[in-house]
């Protein structure tokens, strides 16, 4: 498999079903962020204390939520639990969108705290599928600060290691040690402009940023 596709909650509903629609055809599986459900739970959580491992499957059963609505919505798009089903999925022509919640039950690879989001959990699934990640968002990438701030200036590229300086970004708190661990790829581009993700997967330049190197 070519990409692994993670459209934010943020981006959702009518932008996230904008550019999933343009990946139809494409050597790629999509995750769906938890969104407006993730946030929701931070502040039922907030407010209760739940558990760390309460709060982690409730918030990978949002990006389920999400990416049930999604395939919904979409022209041969069709939601799958497996990675066996994705890429079978992708070989009948399909756009396979991952329900994560069954196999990171099964698998329960990362951490179970509120660093780990599902920006981790598509780096963790495009390891396993070999995978390039591109993490479209609702900003054109990682900035040298929040980027509603006066001089937020777009990186290009930035190294791994620098990353793990930078706390939660455009990408969650873990991503950085994650991605050391397991090297791939990754882009992080704003979701709006379809036509920017379709630009890095076919290998031109494009507004974004790059992560990689340690």
């Amino acid at each position: 498999m070519d990409w692994v596709v993670k459209i934010g909650g943020s981006l959702f509903p009518h932008q996230a079903i904008k550019l999933a629609e343009n990946l139809k055809g494409l050597d790629v599986v999509v995750i769906c962020g938890g969104g407006d459900f993730a946030n929701l739970l931070r502040k039922f959580d907030y407010q209760i204390d739940f558990s760390n491992s309460a709060n982690h499957h409730a918030a990978i059963m949002c990006m389920d939520i999400l990416g049930i609505l999604l395939s919904d919505k979409i022209k041969n798009g069709i939601a799958v639990y497996s990675l066996e089903d994705a890429e079978n999925a992708i070989k009948s022509g399909l756009t396979p969108i991952l329900l994560p919640s069954k196999l990171m039950d099964s698998l329960d690879p990362l951490e179970h705290s509120w660093r780990v989001t599902s920006d981790s959990i598509s780096l963790y699934f495009a390891h396993l599928l070999e995978a390039k990640l591109l993490i479209a968002t609702d900003v054109d990438g990682i900035y040298t600060r929040d980027p509603s701030q006066d001089g937020a200036q777009l990186l290009k590229n930035i190294n791994t290691r620098k990353l793990l300086d930078f706390g939660e970004t455009s990408v969650d708190d873990s991503f950085a040690e994650l991605l050391l661990q397991y090297p791939s790829a990754c882009y992080v581009v704003n979701g709006k402009y379809p036509e920017r993700a379709l630009s890095i997967m076919d290998g031109k330049s494009s507004i974004c940023t790059f992560i990689g190197g340690d």
